[in-house]
């Protein structure tokens, strides 16, 4: 009877070890810190030694790359867990619950998030040779992918131009040029695809989202929203949903209440002033609402987050 190790693929096998190689060069270049902002436009790094409680947070357009360890991910009611063998893509700004469920001092949880930029997306998608299936009406902006062999061979040299910062500025642009390239020829790049594509109802859906993140204290009518995305209200409520795991309305309750919490810890200001900054017009609708999303009252919540152990600020705004 053949053994498993018989039995393994090339492929297998030479993914194995990107994924330790990857994990390799970013623990080397993280040392003891829990986040750092490279050299490499975009690209961050993050390093975790023990699993953390549920974060409420921003996820901006990007690619997450896991080398070691798991993580949860809570859109909505739909929940991705992904690890060393996929990847998260982000397509859209997205209110997310994040938790990291697999990290310990001798395995620490290590990873890399890209940003996309969406010009890039839509001029390697005017080449004639990318072709793509279209992307299911009722699929998030959020997927896990397969992290293959040519997607961590280009993660892993895109970390090495870290040891040679004289060819990040020419190298770094042509690597996330494949990195974009391989998500977009896998399935998950069907959604990312339709909502980089002018015209298409999920860019249009994508419009009315960045609206909102743009005038989120604002007072939001959805018939303006529809306006902005030029889509009949029924049309553009079932696509924001889809996209989004909510509706507009939770999409700019949560927006408001995460940028409130940020306000709070990070610039100082009380509870009320943080409301009414936001967009509130009643401290204790407030309250209640924040208390719901976050487990707790405005001011505790900042006091538990400024205790030892709490985790860092740059993981309150966003990744």
């Amino acid at each position: 009877m053949k053994n498993h190790i018989e039995t393994a693929s090339p492929a297998a096998d030479r993914a194995h070890e990107l994924r330790s190689e990857l994990a390799t060069k970013i623990a080397t270049h993280m040392g003891s810190v829990e986040n750092r902002a490279t050299e490499v436009p975009g690209l961050t790094l993050h390093r975790r030694t023990a699993p953390t409680a549920p974060c409420s947070m921003t996820y901006t357009p990007g690619v997450t790359v896991i080398a070691q360890g798991r993580k949860r991910v809570d859109l909505g009611r739909t929940t991705f867990i992904y690890g060393e063998s996929r990847y998260l893509l982000t397509s859209i700004d997205l209110p997310i619950v994040s938790q990291i469920v697999e990290a310990s001092e001798e395995r620490p949880c290590l990873a890399m998030s890209l940003k996309l930029d969406m010009p890039v997306i839509r001029e390697l998608l005017s080449r004639e040779e990318i072709q793509l299936p279209e992307a299911p009406p009722d699929t998030p902006a959020m997927a896990t992918g397969e992290a293959t062999v040519e997607f961590l061979s280009a993660c892993c040299r895109l970390l090495d131009l870290l040891d040679t910062p004289q060819d990040s500025l020419f190298l770094s642009g042509l690597i996330q040029r494949e990195i974009i390239y391989r998500i977009l020829r896998g399935p998950e790049g069907a959604r990312l695809r339709a909502i980089a594509t002018l015209g298409d109802q999920s860019h249009r859906t994508a419009k009315a989202i960045a609206w909102i993140k743009a005038n989120y204290a604002k007072p939001l009518r959805v018939e303006d929203l529809a306006r902005v995305a030029g889509m009949g209200l029924s049309t553009l409520h079932n696509h924001f949903r889809a996209l989004t795991a909510m509706s507009p309305l939770q999409y700019q309750k949560q927006l408001r209440l995460q940028q409130a919490r940020g306000r709070m810890l990070i610039d100082g200001l009380d509870a009320a002033s943080a409301a009414f900054e936001v967009g509130y017009e009643s401290a204790s609708q407030f309250n209640r609402e924040y208390s719901r999303l976050f487990g707790q009252p405005p001011m505790r919540d900042i006091r538990t987050l400024r205790s030892p152990g709490a985790p860092p600020l740059e993981s309150i705004r966003n990744q």
